[in-house]
């Protein structure tokens, strides 16, 4: 883990929640409490009503495969050792969308609208990443 030399996450006080949650093994979104809204990634103010009144919740960490590509070369140089690797937006089943890899799947099973699940990838002592595959 000390070696990790990809990119990390910045993280703010309104992304702290969604990281912490991740390090204990959560998947946490938002909802406002005014309009119904489901956001992601983490935000102050509701992007719909312009609300603060805005709640975390728990993912049940299902959802589907809304798209996805595999980078075989011309990847960024602290990713290029990773080729290939699956990049995705997984739509969740509370209704949002987040941009993720697929791992731990056969290349040739993936495919758009298949169940996906959470996975979490502790890269260093304080992050860790939520990653997906394929239900086992």
């Amino acid at each position: 883990m000390s070696n990790y030399k990809k990119p990390l996450p910045l993280i703010t006080p309104t992304s702290k929640v969604f990281y912490d949650g991740c390090r204990s093994g959560k998947l946490l979104y938002q909802q406002c409490l005014d309009c119904g809204q489901v956001i992601f990634f983490p935000q102050s103010i509701c992007p719909g009503c312009l609300s603060h009144n805005i709640e975390w919740k728990q993912s049940k960490g299902k959802g589907r495969l809304f798209t996805f590509t595999i980078t075989h070369a011309a990847a960024p140089s602290e990713f290029s050792e990773d080729t290939p690797y699956v990049l995705a937006i997984v739509e969740m089943d509370e209704g949002y969308k987040m941009m993720t890899n697929i791992i731990e799947t056969d290349f040739d099973e993936i495919k758009c609208d298949m169940e996906v699940e959470v996975v979490f990838d502790k890269v260093t002592e304080e992050i860790t990443l939520p990653k997906f595959r394929k239900p086992k």
